[in-house]
């Protein structure tokens, strides 16, 4: 099996899943569909593997993501390459896509991308994720870096320890009248986060041994939101404690578990890629961590 991979059928790959369909891959290349569906297929005979479902969008196989995490890889070292020559302004944008939580994304992560220099013209594309889902959007090739609970690296990925972000168990005032925190956690109703947010669960399964929060659900996607939800009484909920503290000194919320808490352990993952851009990032994300998490 010859594994030289011709870098304009690898690039056609790329612009057919960024696109959705061949059509959009051809307006984008300025070539037929039919010239997109014979590039696709001369380099899923050189793989000798299947690389993509022809649906509607189209979808990746496993092999599929590894070349396309490849062509992404490509384009981050084009960019870096004309940059370094002076070319950069005749190139694309130099954009880097990064995945990130959103609590991290409503607190530290923001104010942490001004410390990454105006003069290698970096432009975010920030994916915002449950922390302990955007490892996936790194595997698929979609990002390439993360803010990720696992310290595991993804293939073709480095990781380093951020440090915790601490949640504090919170209500309104009126939730707490005399309650006791079990009985809080089975009545009151509890907020959530999205479908894959299990920090309210873990908590009340901890502290009850083994129950699930039993009171009514609210789902509030929205770090703010979710936030504002609590304090004006909608039912309880993990606040991160750089959000909660300003709350609790004005008695908006009060913890109702003041000698409990949960940290969520957070690590950097990135590509292996010698990218000054990627490494200004990550640098500036290192330094925001080491003063505002715990």
């Amino acid at each position: 099996m010859n594994l030289d991979l011709p870098l304009e059928h690898v690039r056609t790959l790329l612009a057919v899943v960024d696109g959705g369909t061949l059509d959009a891959a051809a307006a984008a290349l300025h070539v037929t569909p039919s010239a997109v569906s014979q590039r696709v297929k001369a380099l899923e005979q050189r793989t000798g593997r299947v690389l993509l479902i022809r649906s509607k969008p189209v979808q990746l196989t496993e092999s599929g993501r590894v070349v396309v995490r490849f062509a992404r890889q490509l384009a981050r070292m084009e960019q870096d390459v004309t940059a370094e020559l002076g070319m950069s302004g005749s190139g694309a944008p130099n954009t880097l896509p990064i995945a990130v939580n959103a609590d991290s994304l409503s607190t530290w992560f923001v104010p942490a991308l001004a410390g990454v220099p105006d003069e290698l013209g970096v432009c975010f594309e920030l994916h915002r994720a449950d922390e302990g889902h955007t490892t996936t959007l790194l595997r698929e090739g979609r990002v390439m870096a993360a803010v990720t609970s696992t310290p595991d690296p993804v293939q073709g990925c480095s990781a380093r320890r951020l440090g915790h972000m601490r949640y504090l168990a919170c209500a309104a005032p009126r939730h707490r009248d005399g309650r006791a925190l079990e009985e809080i956690l089975d009545e009151v109703p509890v907020l959530i986060f999205d479908q894959h947010d299990d920090l309210q669960d873990a908590f009340a399964r901890e502290v009850t041994r083994g129950r699930a929060a039993g009171g009514a659900r609210h789902f509030v996607p929205s770090s703010e939101g979710f936030v504002e939800a609590i304090a004006v009484g909608l039912g309880w909920g993990m606040v991160p404690r750089v959000q909660a503290e300003p709350l609790l000194r004005s008695g908006a919320l009060v913890d109702i578990a003041p000698d409990r808490g949960v940290d969520v352990p957070l690590h950097w993952q990135q590509w292996k890629l010698d990218s000054p851009a990627l490494a200004a990032v990550a640098r500036a994300v290192e330094d925001a961590a080491a003063t505002e998490l715990d």
